[in-house]
């Protein structure tokens, strides 16, 4: 039997891409089943925006286009780029990957019943909404007295960051490169290499964002825009002997000139090979920030690779126990190390007002959009 003390139904974002290339974002009256064994129902308090999110929220989409009616948010996908998302076209979306709020009902067993009036965080989808049903075994119970804005973005960013550095140890390098690093994720990796005594070249493109870095400890940073930026970064890996990199660009040559620096640094301390060092050298592509062609100048050697790296692949080969203990140091150093600043907090109906999508797809470093599904 429904228990009479739950909502019947909440809101809940969607996105829809119509055969007529539209996309369409509306707030849908949801509702809201029972848990059943094994289950909780969490009010959603907090869900941040992540990059990841955005692909889904809006697709290809003109956002020049961008238009309000009476309960949805249109714009048009330019016909050249609607082959991409076929596969999606005339489905309504759930949107959001992560977030927190407070169990409000469980399932009839034990272990679901425990976690009622707890706060936790969930990851798993669809959480750009007033409630969400999940697996209790899949939730993570933060420490009494979190704030739901605290334990949000305790999944996306910090098990990425932690999944960078395994990977490092895993495929036996010794240092890291990471690109776009002032970013929350990329404050995080620096905090936790700092605590962990691992060397991480910091690229950055100004000095706002240098300045930013220093303050948290940072110790290499080397920043594209200054004329000196081939001659810092082959000295900041040179320095730490660096032969791992990810790069949240992924367009444009960034990912080349990295290569080219690792070469360069290994080259310095080897003798000469017409194939080059033969140190393995390697880029992983994690994001799109510059969504053009990858550039490669083949300047090298022959021991190089560039790839694509996702969180969900690394969590697969990481293994359920290590991937427990990982997420455990989240929650031991939630308030610290995997700390998250946000740009502004906003509503659900305000996520779908043209300035406010507009500000948050603009993706600029530092800066991150928080849900709030309980703002009127």
């Amino acid at each position: 039997m429904r228990p009479s003390t739950l909502p019947a139904s909440g809101l809940q974002l969607r996105s829809l891409i119509t055969p007529e290339g539209v996309l369409e974002l509306s707030l849908a009256d949801i509702p809201v089943q029972a848990p059943g064994d094994g289950e909780v129902l969490v009010r959603v308090q907090a869900a941040p925006i992540n990059p990841g999110d955005l692909g889904l929220l809006l697709g290809p989409a003109d956002l020049s286009t961008l238009k309000s009616t009476v309960g949805k948010t249109t714009a048009v996908i330019p016909a050249a780029l609607l082959t991409g998302v076929r596969g999606r076209i005339g489905q309504s979306l759930a949107v959001g990957v992560e977030g927190a709020g407070t169990v409000i009902a469980a399932g009839s067993d034990a272990a679901s019943q425990a976690l009622v009036g707890r706060m936790v965080a969930v990851f798993g989808g669809a959480m750009f909404a007033e409630y969400r049903v999940h697996r209790a075994a899949d939730v993570l119970v933060l420490p009494e007295g979190t704030a739901a804005s605290e334990g949000a973005s305790s999944f996306a960013n910090p098990m990425t960051a932690l999944g960078m550095i395994e990977t490092m140890r895993m495929e036996g390098h010794r240092a890291l490169v990471h690109t776009a690093a002032a970013s929350n994720l990329g404050q995080m990796l620096n905090r936790i290499c700092l605590r962990d005594d691992i060397q991480l070249v910091n690229i950055v493109r100004s000095d706002a964002q240098a300045g930013l870095l220093r303050q948290i400890g940072a110790r290499h940073i080397v920043n594209t825009g200054s004329p000196t930026f081939t001659q810092d970064l082959i000295a900041a890996l040179t320095a730490t002997g660096a032969t791992l990199a990810f790069d949240a660009v992924g367009g444009g040559g960034l990912a080349s000139q990295i290569l080219s620096g690792m070469e360069r640094a290994q080259a310095a301390s080897g003798g000469y090979s017409r194939y080059g060092s033969s140190v393995h050298k390697q880029v992983y592509i994690y994001g799109g920030l510059a969504t053009g062609p990858t550039e490669l100048l083949r300047d090298y050697g022959m021991a190089w690779g560039v790839g694509g790296w996702i969180l969900t692949g690394f969590l697969a080969k990481a293994g359920p126990d290590r991937v427990k203990s990982l997420r455990r140091r989240v929650v031991d150093e939630l308030t610290s190390t995997f700390a998250s600043n946000y740009t502004s907090e906003i509503s659900l109906r305000d996520a779908l007002r043209p300035e406010v999508i507009a500000a948050y797809h603009r993706k600029r470093t530092g800066e991150k959009y928080l849900i709030n599904p309980a703002r009127s």
